[in-house]
């Protein structure tokens, strides 16, 4: 498929560098229907990292991530796609390299909700330059889209990771834990938008953000987001594990973030 040469306008990347989150609207049509197939042959056969959370009521959030080499429709739309460029674009770097790919679906009637977080504390890399696109392959009305506080980027503060039930994934870790944004949502300003399928949220590993429920009856939300890393990335050892846990990398903390696992995808 052919990539426009103007993948983000310069407007979009000024909002991004202010407020850390932007949608990026229509840019992925084409490629909603193959993303969809891709998802449910991923939900059929889950990689060894699968998420899949069940609630009372019988809601359903899937979560399963580093599964693109053997999906060929994720690995055609990471390599094929302007996913790259949008990414390059917004980090104004010369490299585009990924980093992985994440599935998200909340099937309907799901009460689960996707704590406040920040996700650069969870990863083996340490990088100015990130960008996920968090691309939605349902219509996500306002209730049900991911949120995301403005400016949080910018803070100069990272924040423990958490596990669902919000205990520390690593015992002992000496990061705060990520403040109660709910409790206090006239404190900050909060973004969201209403999406259709091909539309996509971009925002940088240190935005700190959350997701609501999916409670409708009759929609699903699936989400497919891309992680991207620019010029200067590097492998971080982190004390305790990391999400996704990458076991086969061996690189050296502070080493070039490079690699099979890691392919440049542009520059």
């Amino acid at each position: 498929m052919n990539r426009p040469s103007t993948p983000v306008e310069e407007p979009t990347i000024a909002a991004f560098e202010r407020d850390g989150a932007v949608p990026v609207r229509g840019r992925f049509d084409a490629w909603v229907d193959s993303l969809r197939r891709g998802v449910e042959r991923n939900i059929a056969h889950p990689g060894p990292d699968v998420r899949d959370y069940r609630d009372e009521g019988g809601g359903r959030f899937f979560g399963d991530y580093c599964n693109w080499s053997r999906i060929p429709e994720y690995r055609e739309f990471l390599f094929e796609s302007q996913a790259a460029d949008v990414a390059r674009a917004l980090m104004r770097s010369r490299t585009a390299r990924l980093f992985h790919e994440h599935v998200l679906v909340k099937e309907t009637g799901t009460g689960i909700p996707t704590p406040w977080h920040q996700d650069l504390p969870y990863y083996c890399v340490d990088t100015e330059l990130s960008r996920s696109l968090w691309l939605v392959l349902d219509p996500v009305p306002l209730e049900t889209c991911a949120q995301f506080v403005a400016g949080s980027h910018r803070w100069g503060k990272l924040y423990r990771p958490e596990r669902f039930n919000r205990t520390p994934l690593n015992a002992g870790d000496p990061l705060d834990a990520p403040p109660d944004i709910d409790a206090h949502r006239d404190d900050y300003d909060i973004l969201r938008w209403a999406l259709e399928p091909g539309d996509v949220v971009a925002f940088t590993f240190r935005t700190l953000h959350g997701a609501p429920p999916n409670r409708s009856p009759h929609r699903r939300r699936r989400a497919f987001s891309s992680r991207w890393v620019g010029d200067g990335a590097t492998f971080a050892v982190r004390e305790g594990v990391t999400s996704p846990p990458f076991r086969e990398v061996r690189l050296a903390h502070g080493a070039p973030l490079d690699g099979p696992e890691f392919p440049l995808v542009r520059g």
